[in-house]
């Protein structure tokens, strides 16, 4: 490992810089820049000039410790040492997702590592990660990165997720790593001076696209490739999770999205155990999961936003912004039952018809939840659904979410209804840029009626340690309460075929608007809701059968022949019993 190379196709000429020293590089085919260096080995820290001009660093650098504008640094991994790891399966898992920053006090890998054992005995199978790639200042959420190949050093640079990946994989939990491809941030993004990374013939939320279809694009799609196969391939990571690809845009016949779906089958192939691929998008397009064969791209999985918002409408009676096209609790049943509750219809919000329909797509294919760092952080108080909704009907929520078709997704804390708020929080060092992103954030959430000085400045250090969990309110009566009850949850998913069956025609939910009741029934397993301030009773079953309390969320629910007495917002899940003896319901008193 001693070639240092570059792709720079327009440059005349590129060198290698280590300190004062700068050594001229040779070019190569395709735009590539190349020079062999026997004694700059690991440990080296380097950068490369084009043409004379500033030492930039290594777009593909594996290290940035002295942060995204400094020099990179060599690093060489040692590999994972031998496990007997062979993946996770997605269509059956509980997925946890969290930020490496915030999850504990110290915001580190290896912090994080010491908290694994919770989510193992919470039920959960894998963790899925914000993004780790490097990124300007100290903290952030990480989708402003700009060093795509770099792990962030503050928290612990390439052999802290290395190690962090093992301690996972030894406690049989996978890992999914949060990516962007969509767009780079703007402090630090060097990219467009080594090449055509992005064009000017699309745009983006955050600027110019990238460049998956123009001129020279073909090296660029490499880089994203390439990038995504380190990640699973050098790191063991099992799987991604795509952000925004509705801003993705590419012209080719074959799609950069169904291109990296064969190349990480391949790679999954090679490797003996499964690779996921699982997108965020807004458009309700089942093309995204789609086999190749069938016109699609061949993802594994996307995130269900037409779920958690209705659920978060009809609990919350939000219906401000994209909530206005939800409100209602047979929207969350179409949600249950269709995954897409815009799926062809008209949208009021968008003004225009939206989405089409899921088809023969099992649940499987969709990520359910109610709580995610975008639906609580990109709140301008970061507030979540308890805070917002309260903690019964945070049950509720969480009894659809876990019984639910999908394949289950909990944000950190949720499980013991945190008090801390996920809010938005940047570390900008360019006093202009921080600037601005503070006045963006508080215009954003003026239309919504927040006065400016409501809004949490995105740059103050508070901001972010506000957003740390408090880990020791877990004790408390509410918030052990809370946890028992999502610890039940995913045990009787767990232990229940019918609740990890991903067909959605066997999915039969009611609902009655005026009484604020939902029933949903999977098998034998019913899911009773009461959303309302009022007692109500509902007949879930059918005639002659005979119905058991398995759980209910604390408010005293009971059976009464064929009637299930709801207590005022409360959620109780029954079995059909058939003359078989039950145990006793479920008590959710605090642990410990």
């Amino acid at each position: 490992m001693s070639e240092y190379s570059v792709w720079a196709p327009s440059a005349e000429g590129v060198e290698l810089v280590t300190g004062e020293e700068r050594r001229a590089m040779a070019p190569a085919a395709r735009g590539w820049w190349r020079l062999d260096a026997p004694d700059l080995g690991p440990g080296t820290d380097y950068a490369y000039s084009l043409d004379g001009g500033p030492p930039r660093p290594d777009p593909r650098s594996r290290w940035q410790p002295a942060g995204v504008h400094g020099p990179s640094r060599r690093v060489e991994l040692a590999g994972p040492p031998p496990d007997r790891w062979r993946g996770f399966h997605l269509p059956s898992a509980v997925l946890y997702e969290l930020h490496v920053g915030t999850f504990t006090p110290d915001g580190t890998f290896a912090a994080a590592a010491d908290r694994l054992d919770h989510l193992v005995e919470l039920g959960v199978d894998a963790v899925s990660i914000l993004p780790v790639n490097a990124f300007p200042g100290a903290h952030g959420w990480g989708y402003d990165g700009v060093a795509l190949w770099a792990v962030h050093h503050p928290y612990g640079g390439p052999e802290g997720l290395a190690a962090f990946v093992h301690a996972c994989h030894a406690r049989g939990l996978g890992v999914i790593l949060d990516v962007v491809y969509n767009h780079l941030g703007p402090s630090g993004n060097y990219l467009g001076e080594f090449g055509p990374y992005f064009t000017d013939l699309y745009s983006t939320p955050w600027g110019p696209a990238v460049n998956f279809s123009e001129h020279g694009s073909e090296e660029v799609r490499r880089f994203f490739i390439e990038n995504a196969l380190m990640w699973l391939r050098d790191y063991r990571i099992d799987g991604l999770r795509l952000d925004a690809v509705h801003a993705i845009v590419d012209t080719s016949a074959v799609h950069i999205l169904e291109e990296l779906a064969v190349e990480v089958e391949v790679l999954a192939a090679r490797e003996g155990r499964p690779l996921w691929l699982i997108a965020e998008s807004d458009l309700n397009d089942p093309r995204l999961l789609w086999s190749a064969e069938r016109g699609g791209y061949g993802l594994h999985a996307q995130w269900s936003d037409d779920f958690h918002h209705a659920l978060h409408a009809a609990l919350t009676g939000e219906t401000g912004g994209y909530y206005a096209d939800f409100g209602m609790l047979e929207h969350v049943a179409t949600a249950l039952r269709n995954a897409y509750v815009y799926d062809g219809r008209r949208s009021g919000y968008r003004g225009r018809r939206h989405g089409r329909p899921a088809g023969d797509l099992s649940g499987h294919r969709f990520l359910g939840y109610i709580q995610n760092h975008d639906q609580v952080g990109n709140r301008a108080a970061g507030d979540r659904i308890g805070h917002v909704a309260g903690p019964d009907r945070q049950k509720i929520a969480a009894a659809l979410v876990l019984l639910s078709p999908f394949v289950p997704m909990v944000f950190q804390g949720e499980e013991w209804a945190t008090s801390s708020p996920f809010q938005y929080f940047t570390d900008h060092e360019d006093p202009e840029l921080a600037e601005a992103v503070r006045n963006g954030r508080r215009s954003e959430f003026a239309a919504f009626g927040w006065e400016p000085e409501a809004v949490p400045d995105p740059q103050d250090p508070d901001t972010f340690r506000r957003s740390k969990l408090a880990w020791e309110e877990r004790v408390r009566e509410t918030h052990a309460g809370m946890e028992a009850w999502y610890r039940s949850l995913i045990a009787l998913r767990r232990s229940r075929p019918e609740l990890r069956d991903g067909r959605r025609e066997r999915v039969r939910v009611r609902t009655d608007e005026e009484a604020g009741t939902l029933v949903m029934r999977r098998g034998d397993i019913v899911v009773c809701c009461n959303t309302s301030d009022a007692a109500s009773g509902v007949e879930p079953g059918e005639p002659g059968e005979r119905l058991g309390l398995l759980l209910d969320s604390g408010n005293g629910a009971r059976v009464d022949g064929a009637t299930v007495r709801l207590p005022p917002v409360s959620v109780a899940i029954l079995e059909v019993t058939d003359g078989r003896a039950l145990p006793p319901a479920g008590v959710h008193e605090p642990e410990g």
